[in-house]
């Protein structure tokens, strides 16, 4: 199989940006996918003189719960169409005292607090593999983030740990302070599916973090609910628009980075042993392989 179109950059947006303006040649794809429908129809056209396809992580308009999220459709939708780097930009909480609202952070570790582990992978049925994950963010793009962001005067972190949650309800406060003792930075509820799969999917990722609240640690602050979080989502918006209108022009158009060949050395059942059908429904994948 022959990728029909040039390597494309994906942007998942989170909370709050659910369009990116600035496209030319603009087109809507409804993609179908073994797994189901994607969260909305994705949006592809030029964008800073890139390919970019841009998909809204909850829906226009905000209609799916963290828990009501297809990943493996929305990463599948995305590699059949090529895209071979994500930028994820995600709203998150903060746990540690340095992080204000309406900071950036860029995520280099993740923790795992979420139940549907079963749905963050595409093997099985038949193929099985284990991708490397101890560093589970593409080192390469969070630099490119980080620069443009210190260049925007934006208050920046490079580097921490997103732990991730299943939601919808934001946590207790025995569950905040249990997350600060452990070291953790920032918490969310969507992005660490999102970087199996693109590992699995041979797709470098980077994610945005952009702090809205400080969780319910912070007793002096008023908890978090999603009314006081409305005005930083506005603002970090733009900020992350800002953003990848900066970054987007600088990423590589071949993709060579060690993410692009995730798979060579996890795939563990022998070529001749790969169903037919788990083969179809994982051609974007292992297109190579075959």
């Amino acid at each position: 199989m022959t990728d029909i179109h040039p390597p494309a950059i994906g942007i998942i947006g989170g909370s709050g940006l659910y369009d990116l303006d600035g496209f030319s040649n603009r087109e809507e794809l409804e993609v179908i996918t073994p797994y189901g429908a994607p969260s909305d129809k994705l949006v592809s056209g030029q964008f800073a003189g890139r390919r970019v396809i841009f998909l809204p992580r909850h829906g226009k308009g905000h209609r799916l719960l963290p828990t009501e999220l297809n990943h493996r459709a929305n990463i599948w939708a995305l590699r059949s169409l090529n895209v071979r780097w994500i930028i994820a930009v995600t709203a998150v909480g903060s746990l540690q005292e340095r992080y204000h609202p309406r900071d950036v952070l860029l995520p280099d570790q993740f923790f795992d607090r979420t139940s549907r582990r079963d749905q963050h992978t595409f093997f099985g049925r038949g193929i099985v593999a284990h991708v490397a994950f101890g560093d589970p963010i593409a080192t390469s793009l969070r630099t490119l983030l980080h620069e443009e962001a210190q260049a925007l005067r934006l208050r920046v972190h490079n580097g921490g740990t997103y732990v991730c949650m299943d939601g919808p309800a934001f946590s207790t406060r025995a569950e905040s302070n249990a997350h600060r003792q452990l070291g953790f930075d920032v918490i969310g509820m969507t992005n660490l599916p999102e970087a199996k799969l693109a590992r699995e999917a041979e797709i470098a990722l980077a994610t945005l973090a952009m702090v809205t609240d400080y969780d319910c640690w912070k007793t002096e602050e008023e908890a978090v609910t999603a009314e006081s979080v409305i005005a930083h989502l506005h603002a970090n918006v733009a900020a992350a628009k800002s953003i990848l209108e900066r970054v987007i022009p600088r990423i590589p158009t071949v993709p060579d980075g060690p993410e692009h060949r995730a798979l060579d050395s996890a795939i563990m059942t022998a070529r001749e042993l790969w169903p037919e059908k788990t083969l179809q429904s994982l051609r974007p994948l292992l297109s190579r392989f075959i």
